[in-house]
């Protein structure tokens, strides 16, 4: 796709514990697997509730499957469900198509309103930083809006640093907005 290389990485199926550890499979507690296409329409809808809070994303429409896919590298796509529906989803995306930051990519961790404020957003994120560093990747990056307290609050658990804060960065639904630039950097990939 338009010159960027996609990252592959091992297939997974984990039960996702409270505490943030990954555990035997319990049929109470969400389960991370790998998204594929035929949960575009769980993730859209999750996706539409972020959107709908004003708080999770400059975008104001869900794009469709294939927008959506050519935008993301194919691996790690996670979703946590609790009794198989779907209730969450995380993904990265090149933050570039230049070679020298292939290993540079933004994170995107949704949530549904139902399942919010359980830690369920702190599983999706640590599965995606285990995965991306499996994969190569060198840099997450996250750019979130500072009213959204619990997001950067949850990234600075996973190892994420403040960058810095970039004002009126965009326009949304009419007004200029801030965001602030969170950034994790291996410790073993570079």
């Amino acid at each position: 796709m338009g010159g960027r290389s996609r990252r592959h990485g091992p297939d997974f199926l984990h039960t996702a514990s409270p505490a943030g550890h990954i555990a035997t499979m319990t049929p109470s507690l969400p389960q991370l697997r790998a998204m594929t296409p035929d949960d575009w329409s769980e993730v859209a809808r999750i996706y539409a509730e972020g959107m709908a809070t004003g708080q999770a994303t400059f975008a104001t429409e869900v794009p469709s499957w294939s927008e959506w896919d050519a935008a993301h590298l194919d691996r790690p796509r996670l979703v946590a469900t609790d009794r198989e529906q779907i209730v969450g989803w995380a993904a990265l995306a090149p933050v570039s198509r230049r070679t020298h930051y292939r290993g540079v990519v933004e994170v995107s961790v949704y949530v549904g309103d139902g399942s919010r404020g359980h830690g369920l957003g702190y599983l999706l994120l640590t599965e995606l930083v285990v995965h991306s560093e499996a994969d190569g990747l060198w840099t997450l990056m996250s750019s979130i809006f500072p009213e959204n307290e619990a997001s950067i609050a949850m990234h600075l658990r996973c190892g994420f640093r403040q960058v810095g804060r970039r004002e009126r960065i965009a326009e949304h639904a009419g007004v200029w907005r801030d965001t602030v630039l969170l950034e994790r950097r291996s410790a073993v990939v570079g």
